[in-house]
């Protein structure tokens, strides 16, 4: 049996239904997306089984792409959520025969309360259409079920009509990026948008020294500052030098190498740093790696050390 020709006919059933939904695609869609636009209220998806996990996916989505939404299960409305639906919201409503029993229990209600209905079935004749204020066809030739009978061909329709209502949505919204992150703080993008090196850099306990000190004493400040570099510094804090662990052991093979030698003999001059606090920690790690540097020096305007920030930390915190 050839597993890898199976699972291409599935992708070849499944692509060609999308394609020929996408040819048929007719008004009824643009008007589905005007009356979600219009709506004063909150978007809810109802559906049970398969369509209602597919309808869980589609209200996430709706949720955080700037459209107020949850689902609702017709079980648990029947049993007193069915206060959580008023008449300024709409309601998507969404089973492939339109005869499913659960929900064809809760449509009168939804109706009772003159709350607009959107269908999705693939039928407009079935209880679920006559119901429906519009009704989104989600009709397909064949499932790719080898028996005709599982959801997959249906139900990954569903799910793109579902990814093109919200995405119609976010173009109508002029939804951005920064919006989608201020949906999604904890998340890759939030971080990205939202993060700067003020956050996560380190203020307290820098291990510097000045520039007259020797080998040694840089060496037990590397130890104690665990960022794997000292600071070397003026008087008034300025930021003159680094000297990194590598520097040390490179220094090492040195033949007239001394631990008494000044430790500015070994260092980098004038190193890289920012005197932007408020830069994006995405930017600082952007900067970090093209300068193939482990460590940041963030400085005040006059070149006087503020804090460090560390390769390290920026992968921790999921910072990419």
């Amino acid at each position: 049996m050839n597993y890898k020709e199976i699972a291409q006919e599935t992708l070849n059933i499944e692509a060609q239904t999308l394609l020929q939904a996408a040819k048929n695609m007719n008004n009824v869609f643009e008007d589905a997306v005007s009356m979600i636009l219009s709506c004063k209220g909150k978007l809810i998806v109802t559906g049970v089984g398969k369509s209602g996990l597919i309808g869980a996916k589609m209200a996430a989505t709706f949720a955080s792409t700037g459209t107020p939404s949850f689902f609702l299960h017709p079980t648990e409305a029947l049993h007193g959520d069915l206060g959580m639906i008023s008449k300024d919201d709409v309601v998507i409503a969404i089973s492939y025969s339109g005869e499913s029993e659960e929900l064809s229990s809760i449509l009168p209600h939804i109706k009772r309360f003159g709350t607009p209905l959107i269908g999705m079935t693939r039928s407009a004749a079935s209880t679920l259409g006559k119901y429906s204020d519009l009704v989104i066809d989600v009709i397909v030739q064949k499932e790719a079920c080898p028996l005709d009978i599982a959801p997959t061909s249906s139900t990954t329709l569903t799910l793109a009509l579902g990814d093109a209502l919200a995405v119609c949505l976010m173009r109508a919204r002029d939804f951005k990026k920064s919006d989608f992150a201020s949906f999604h703080p904890g998340g890759a993008l939030g971080k990205k948008l939202f993060v700067k090196v003020s956050n996560l850099m380190r203020y307290e306990a820098l291990p510097t020294i000045s520039k007259n000190a020797k080998v040694k004493e840089a060496i037990v400040k590397i130890s104690e500052g665990r960022l794997g570099t000292v600071l070397i510094t003026d008087e008034e804090n300025r930021l003159l030098a680094l000297v990194s662990d590598g520097d040390i052991r490179r220094a090492l093979l040195s033949k007239d190498f001394s631990l008494d030698d000044e430790v500015l003999k070994y260092a980098t001059q004038n190193p890289m740093s920012i005197d932007d606090e408020d830069m994006l920690a995405s930017d600082a790690l952007v900067l970090i790696e093209e300068k193939k540097i482990q460590l940041l020096v963030i400085t005040d305007k006059n070149k006087r050390v503020k804090g460090v920030l560390h390769i390290h930390t920026l992968i921790e915190k999921g910072i990419s």
